[in-house]
């Protein structure tokens, strides 16, 4: 097994699942920077024999984009990605027009949904997510379709994106101003809510899902998605939540990062196999 970073090993009442979900901005990475200690991590878990799906609200990059950076730090991860831009374009029908406010990975889900994807006109669904070109006349052109009659749908609604410099402005924030210009409230995506909650069943399988630990560093993102799955969380302190913060829902788990939590449940399944 990959050696691990040392820290607190906490017991815990469960072995390790066959499925472990993880948050990528917080958890595994800043900005593609590795946080300390998480690919040796993920190496551990895959090791293990333990399934590694990767669930991001990120949606502005292309699944190849999100694979290579991955690949690029030691983290082969083809069709383990599972991003906020693909659970939205769940959201849409196939042949439908559907106006991007958002980046390729938007486009990209909505053109794979079999969906048209537009920047301006009439639209049967506006659909929102982080990206830093985001104009005036971006947001005008979103709010008159919704005025006109298209769906509004956010990949996500987090109000800011974790950096090493500290948080910026995330999706959420983007997603807010349509929702004030056009008069209208979005149907969100990504997690914690059902559509991207549908996409890890269809991908891991229901019992799996409802098995495996979602490891997040933003409790009202991460940890309510658990609950909305009916799966453990698990609380790391390496992204947007500082230790101390007020925790809701409360986690399963709490580790310093994802190579302390990691450590808590490969511990628990190695106690498990040990002879009485």
């Amino acid at each position: 097994m990959p050696e691990l970073p040392g820290a607190t090993e906490v017991p815990a009442q469960h072995g390790p699942p066959s499925v472990v979900l993880l948050d990528l901005d917080g958890v595994v990475w800043l900005a593609h920077r590795p946080i300390p200690g998480s690919v040796e991590a993920i190496a551990a878990l895959r090791e293990a024999g333990v399934r590694v799906v990767f669930v991001t609200n990120n949606s502005n990059s292309t699944l190849a984009e999100q694979e290579a950076a991955l690949a690029a730090i030691g983290l082969p991860a083809r069709g383990d990605v599972l991003t906020s831009a693909m659970a939205g374009a769940l959201l849409v029908r196939p042949g439908e027009r559907v106006l991007v406010c958002g980046g390729p990975g938007v486009v990209e889900a909505v053109e794979r949904r079999g969906a048209v994807a537009v920047t301006s006109g009439p639209a049967d669904a506006v659909i929102v997510g982080f990206h830093r070109t985001f104009t005036y006349e971006g947001l005008r052109e979103a709010a008159a379709a919704v005025h006109a009659g298209a769906r509004l749908i956010g990949t996500n609604d987090d109000a800011t994106y974790p950096t090493p410099d500290g948080p910026i402005p995330g999706g959420g924030a983007i997603l807010a101003a349509v929702e004030v210009g056009s008069g209208t409230r979005a149907t969100v995506a990504g997690k914690p809510f059902a559509p991207m909650a549908s996409l890890v069943r269809d991908v891991v399988g229901e019992a799996a899902a409802v098995a495996a630990v979602m490891v997040g560093d933003r409790p009202s993102t991460d940890g309510r998605f658990a609950r909305e799955l009916g799966c453990r969380s698990a609380q790391v302190w390496s992204g947007v939540t500082p230790r101390g913060a007020d925790v809701d829902p409360v986690p399963d788990l709490v580790g310093d990062d994802l190579a302390d939590v990691v450590r808590q449940l490969l511990a628990t399944g190695a106690a498990a196999r040990r002879p009485g």
